[in-house]
């Protein structure tokens, strides 16, 4: 493999294994060199776990920032680095250096059959190489040379531009590439929908409406720039270039949906322009009042580019405050790399890298007065949001305090984030503990406070559930709503045995819902990392934490499943390819993130001996020499199997939380589960605060 710009691995494809649980081929040689790769258990593989694990705790202790936090790239796809040279090109603001260097870095990203995959030795995806050839175009790219070729060729057999999904092909029907009458139409009197009524905005989860929203503006406008060249070469038939799709039966949701969709578009001819005026000054208003104080939308790239086009097209000048702001926050969103390349993170997780981080240090023997801990705690601590966001339309009454994902998301803490904090600063010893007391107590009473009615967690909306937002034809993009998760749920219950309330009947309905929730193979679905080893791994360790024993039948199946898992090399991998192909299942090379995970469920669950020596054995051959791992696999999920993440901080901060408890042991934080509700560090108070009526608006731009 070749080494890209930043150090990681080239984008080539590693060898599928072919048995169903990772290990060898029937036949293959014991002598074999996967499974030689890594050390065999010994006497010294304790010793060995320690010299590892002080590599990468001093690794990791390097990399803080002087304000206390942590935060790892996190990549996606050449997706981001397209649709942004695309926004400049709208907005008429691409640079020859911008434009050069994303160019440069899409062309890196390229695999050797000239298509584009969304996550690292994945299968070719047709919108990504739609996306990344006309960015390649853009940049003066010949149409005849032999990389653009490669990628024509395999669009037009995949079926070409109307075979797309519909954010691309909006990309492309804004400059008149695509025509706006052949897309979904969502007209932007969705604002006026109430909640409660099916497809109101709320209705979506909340990366979703935040999209939506500004889209529907563009949908309205429907702009259409000159394009600075043709893209004939992409439709699979030149003289039908926007074929139409027949509609499903109309009593299907399908074919109700698409016949929906045509009367929309009459209405776009014909809208009540009173209504229409009035519903995208409301629209216009929702999107300021969720301008975050960086100037980003949701920390997340999509509704930050389309409120972007939608305000530019309701007349916010490029000089205006908002515009400005805007546009600055993908400046901090770009990574330039030491070759001069220049690619666009989808998000920035500082929260949660520091979180993992300080769990990390702390279970890996670092005293609990650390400095680097106390810095981290107070930045944590200036995190936290105690002002309500969007999650307070379904619950008014609950009072605030939580912590987001990124540096600046206010109207959107999330579930899994605020258990972590709270995890990590229940580790850590702190010179103004009620400082630190009075954020867990918030933190856990808003937690509790926003399990959905079937006793699980989502990341961060309740009971955002409903099928249809779904069924929409516009919503072809990835997961647009906000179910109860496995992973989340887990790390709640987690937590929450960590503050002394295991006993709480909330928490036993959670455990309830996890039991319930397990395969018949023993394993747990992944929301939020990949996939099926993510979910055990974070489901065990909160099943024991919450006071199951080690020998219950659900931890005995999964532990069963995890050595069934196991690669031959002693490591755990699993390709993101078990979100579309259940066979997947627990099959991958073996990568440090999922090994740590693997080896955090097995020492939750008491294991000892070859199977657990083994996979530390695997982290402490494949770490580098500076005391991280080397690892190019995707193993964090945005939308399972539609948008995959690399957390580059993973590979360290969980590796180095496992070495620390195979060697420590599991930190025992919450001192079991007391009458009174108090935790091992002292009173947490029996009960929470009692909930407050939100009295501040929903609207009006916020910062800490």
């Amino acid at each position: 493999m070749t080494a890209t710009a930043d150090g990681r691995l080239g984008p080539q494809y590693e060898a599928e294994p072919t048995a169903e649980s990772g290990t060898a081929d029937e036949g293959e040689s014991p002598e074999s060199e996967s499974a030689q790769a890594g050390p065999q258990p010994g006497p010294d593989v304790r010793a060995l776990a320690a010299e590892t694990l002080e590599r990468a705790t001093a690794h990791l202790l390097g990399l803080q920032d002087a304000e206390g936090w942590w935060k790892g790239n996190l990549e996606t796809n050449v997706t981001m680095d397209a649709e942004d040279l695309l926004l400049r090109q709208f907005l008429e603001i691409r640079t020859e250096e911008q434009t050069r260097a994303t160019a440069d870095w899409i062309r890196s990203q390229q695999q050797p059959d000239g298509t584009w995959a969304t996550f690292y030795g994945g299968p070719a995806e047709l919108s990504t190489t739609v996306e990344a050839y006309v960015a390649l175009k853009l940049a003066g790219d010949d149409p005849e040379a032999p990389h653009m070729r490669r990628a024509a060729a395999y669009v037009r057999q995949s079926g070409g531009i109307a075979a797309t999904r519909v954010f691309t092909r909006i990309w492309l029907a804004l400059f008149g590439w695509w025509p706006w009458d052949r897309l979904p139409e969502l007209p932007p009197e969705v604002i006026f929908l109430p909640r409660g009524f099916p497809l109101n905005i709320y209705s979506f989860g909340c990366w979703a409406r935040q999209t939506i929203v500004p889209l529907t503006v563009v949908s309205a406008h429907r702009p259409v720039r000159p394009a600075p060249f043709a893209l004939d070469e992409l439709h699979a038939d030149p003289a039908d270039p926007y074929p139409a799709r027949p509609f499903a039966a109309p009593y299907t949701w399908d074919g109700l949906f698409e016949r929906l969709d045509r009367v929309l578009h009459l209405y776009h001819r014909m809208p009540v322009r009173p209504v229409r005026r009035m519903a995208l000054s409301q629209a216009a208003k929702w999107i300021v009042d969720r301008q975050e104080a960086d100037g980003c939308w949701g920390g997340i790239q999509p509704p930050a580019v389309y409120s972007l086009i939608a305000l530019h097209l309701l007349g916010y000048p490029l000089d205006h405050p908002v515009m400005e702001a805007g546009l600055a926050a993908f400046e901090r969103f770009t990574v330039h790399t030491d070759e001069g390349h220049r690619w666009i993170e989808a998000c920035q997780s500082p929260v949660w890298d520091t979180c993992l981080a300080v769990v990390a240090l702390a279970d890996a023997g670092l005293a609990k007065d650390h400095p680097a801990l106390v810095k981290a705690t107070d930045w944590m601590l200036g995190e936290e949001i105690t002002s309500p966001g969007d999650w307070a339309v379904q619950r008014p009454d609950l009072s605030p305090g939580g912590w987001a994902f990124e540096f600046e998301n206010d109207n959107y803490p999330d579930v899994d984030d605020t258990a972590e904090v709270v995890l990590a600063l229940r580790r850590v010893e702190h010179p103004e503990p009620e400082r630190v007391d009075g954020a867990v107590r918030r933190g856990v009473g808003w937690t509790m406070g926003m399990q959905s009615k079937n006793g699980a967690w989502a990341a961060f909306d309740v009971d955002n559930t409903s099928s249809l937002p779904n069924k929409l034809p516009f919503c072809d993009f990835g997961e647009v709503v906000d179910p109860p998760s496995a992973d989340v749920t887990a790390h709640v219950v987690e937590m929450l045995a960590a503050v002394g309330r295991a006993a709480d009947p909330r928490v036993r309905r959670g455990v309830d819902w996890l039991l319930r929730e397990q395969e018949e193979d023993g394993s747990w679905f992944g929301r939020w990392g990949t996939n099926y080893i993510y979910g055990v791994g974070s489901v065990v360790p909160a099943l024991v934490a919450a006071g199951l024993p080690a020998s219950h039948s659900a931890v005995r199946r999964a532990v069963d499943w995890l050595e069934q898992h196991q690669n031959a090399d002693g490591g755990w991998g699993e390709d993101m390819r078990s979100y579309s192909d259940r066979s997947w299942a627990g099959r991958g090379t073996s990568t440090a993130s999922q090994t740590a995970w693997a080896l955090m469920a097995l020492l939750a669950a008491g294991e000892t001996g070859e199977v657990v020596d083994r996979g530390v054995g695997w982290l402490a051959a494949t770490q580098l020499p500076e005391g991280t791992w080397d690892e190019p696999e995707f193993t964090g999920t945005g939308f399972p199997w539609d948008f995959s993440i690399n957390y580059n901080l993973y590979r360290l901060v969980f590796p180095v939380t496992a070495l620390g408890r195979y060697l420590h042991g599991t930190p025992e934080l919450g001192g079991g589960v007391p009458a009174d509700g108090q935790s091992a560090r002292g009173p947490l108070t029996a009960e929470l605060p009692p909930p407050a009526r939100l009295l501040p608006s929903l609207t009006g731009r916020r910062s800490r």
